[in-house]
């Protein structure tokens, strides 16, 4: 994939190595933060507490290898590039877009969806209009899931981009409201639907992202259909248990997600991804 050169997205926070509670990390432990309440009870002004027990956790120095911010760097241009494609599209409908953030964590972090950790993988949530990535996924897609690549990593991105639009047209909504009245097995189904118009999603972007920079490069859509193949429901479930559990699914099986995401691509067109209707029939 081509993208050194393409600009970064500025739409990303940086908050890898964290461990903090609301930006901020305390330093020594639950005695000094006693200490620190008791001292504030009788008058003591609260900005020195500020300054001695609360510490800007920003202040940290911290190096890290090449090859992570390289992945940061890589992620930022990533980012970038969607929101080049998606102002273009939403412009050509005389609409506005909104640009998502992506919040870059290590290990954990605290969503508007609630908490999450690096197990959970790369994940959108609506609440907050933001992406969120632990870099270490990368590495898994290649090795767990045996998905290599920069685009079989493009367009875990680019998916999770999709679940954006679906927040900004209103279908995330829609979602939110099934939940409320069905079933676990009912909304698994409907659950299916909504993640593989994620994937094409995806496809529209990478058909638009090409015509406006040229960033494919030989190989890159199967990259990109292997990713998709490697993380279908059906093969996961395989692999995890042995056995293949249909009313469990909740993002489609392999074929699927492949299918969605390569008409996404061949047509670039935003209103032949109807999964829901689609899958009704």
């Amino acid at each position: 994939m081509r993208w050194l050169g393409n600009r970064e997205s500025e739409n990303v926070e940086d908050n890898r190595g964290g461990g903090g509670v609301g930006g901020f990390a305390l330093k020594g432990g639950v005695g000094t933060i006693i200490i620190a309440l008791i001292y504030v009870f009788l008058g003591g002004n609260p900005q020195d507490v500020v300054n001695q027990v609360i510490a800007p956790q920003q202040t940290k120095s911290i190096t890290r290898p090449a090859d992570e911010e390289r992945l940061a760097s890589f992620t930022k241009v990533v980012l970038a590039l969607t929101e080049d494609v998606w102002d273009s599209i939403y412009a050509a409908n005389e609409d506005r877009y909104v640009k998502p953030k992506l919040e870059l964590f290590t290990d954990q972090t605290q969503s508007g969806c609630g908490f999450a950790s690096a197990a959970t993988g790369p994940f959108y949530c609506p609440a907050d209009q933001k992406v969120y990535i632990d870099l270490s996924f990368f590495k898994e897609l290649t090795e767990k899931f045996q998905a290599p690549g920069e685009f079989a990593m493009t367009y875990v991105i680019a998916h999770e981009v999709g679940h954006h639009i679906q927040q900004l047209n209103g279908t995330s909504a829609k979602m939110q409201e099934m939940r409320n009245h069905l079933s676990e097995k009912e909304y698994n189904k409907e659950s299916v639907k909504l993640e593989l118009q994620a994937d094409f999603l995806a496809g529209v972007w990478a058909h638009h992202a090409n015509k406006l920079r040229k960033i494919l490069e030989e190989g890159d859509i199967e990259s990109a259909l292997n990713a998709a193949n490697a993380i279908g429901d059906d093969r996961l479930q395989q692999q995890s248990t042995g056995n293949i559990v249909p009313d469990a699914f909740t993002h489609g099986t392999s074929k699927q997600r492949m299918y969605w995401f390569k008409k996404g691509f061949d047509t670039g067109d935003i209103t032949q991804g109807d999964t829901f209707q689609s899958l009704n029939q």
